[in-house]
């Protein structure tokens, strides 16, 4: 198989295909698009329960984790309050390595008000970089539990802020060298700190009465969480490309390095579908965050990407665009 996302069929082929459903208890399952699980607790409370890895990159990887863990948790409408974690680091890593990665864990903990609950950290041979896998814990009254799949033809699709802004950075991080050599430092610095955008807790919150389902856009880039949200929802979809927004920055380190934007990891936007968009723009806006209706869900099974008169389809999403230029390459 080839590094990265598992494509979908493999997943629907190797992985759901023997999932069980037994328990009254699990409220939100294993299912392509859905990033969270999510457990009754008492007669009106959900616990939900979402874990990622970070593999594409090993600067910053301690506040990426939590980052992108606890959006997962946000998107479900809950509220995370706490977080495992399981950290493998190479058997040439220093001490001061683990601890940078910890005081960054620590960092974002603080500034969200979760606790480090537990976890392990171990140092192996089997892996040639530092490796962190976070599973995150929040919880959400049971009537207020938003999923992948709730989405119904007409609603609306708002995207916040911009796409890439996780896969920038990290290239950026990653290449800076290079990069500086070609583009005014000013826009690389920049770029750098796109990072500081990641996380869309607060973007959840905002949103979360008016939303009939949110989802975070991340590996596959926004062509993937669209296909997701439509594959979970069981939806067609048309969506006006030009309504999506892409930062220079992001324009001009893609084209340095041949790849698409629209298919490069993209933490820090949002999804968010519901029957009123300008509602949740609106919503948006009072807190600060840029939101955008790109789009609607339609009772078709066409998932149509329009740019004026031209039409494409969206496809099954593939590898992302970062394994192109950094890690993981074939």
């Amino acid at each position: 198989m080839k590094v990265g996302k598992l494509p979908e069929n493999v997943l629907k082929r190797a992985v759901l295909k023997k999932t069980n459903n037994v328990r009254k208890e699990v409220l939100i399952g294993a299912g392509v698009g859905e990033d969270c699980a999510a457990l009754k607790l008492a007669e009106d409370e959900a616990l939900v329960i979402s874990t990622d890895p970070i593999t594409g990159t090993a600067k910053d990887i301690g506040k990426l984790s939590v980052y992108i863990t606890v959006n997962d948790i946000a998107c479900s409408g809950a509220e995370p309050f706490g977080i495992m974690l399981t950290i493998l680091l190479p058997d040439k890593s220093l001490e001061e390595e683990l601890r940078e990665i910890m005081s960054d864990v620590y960092d974002v903990c603080h500034e969200l008000n979760i606790q480090v609950m537990g976890g392990h950290t171990e140092v192996t041979r089997v892996v040639n970089q530092p490796l962190i896998s976070i599973t995150g814990v929040g919880k959400v009254k049971e009537n207020k539990l938003l999923n992948t799949g709730a989405i119904k033809p007409g609603m609306d699709i708002v995207m916040t802020k911009a796409i890439g802004l996780e896969g920038t950075s990290i290239i950026a991080k990653e290449k800076y060298s290079e990069l500086v050599n070609h583009f005014n430092k000013e826009m690389i610095e920049r770029a750098v700190n796109f990072d500081k955008e990641i996380l869309i807790v607060e973007d959840a919150r905002a949103v979360r009465e008016l939303a009939s389902s949110m989802h975070d856009v991340t590996e596959g880039g926004i062509f993937g969480a669209l296909w997701e949200i439509a594959e979970a929802s069981n939806v067609g979809l048309d969506v006006d490309l030009k309504k999506i927004k892409v930062r220079q920055e992001t324009i001009e380190i893609c084209e340095f390095y041949g790849i698409n934007p629209y298919k490069l990891i993209s933490s820090g936007s949002l999804l968010v579908a519901g029957k009123d968009g300008k509602a949740i723009v609106n919503a948006l806006s009072e807190q600060g965050i840029d939101a955008t209706i790109i789009g609607k869900a339609t009772d078709s099974n066409d998932r149509r990407l329009i740019s004026n008169d031209e039409i494409r389809f969206l496809e099954t999403p593939q590898k992302d665009e970062l394994y192109q230029v950094i890690g993981g390459r074939d």
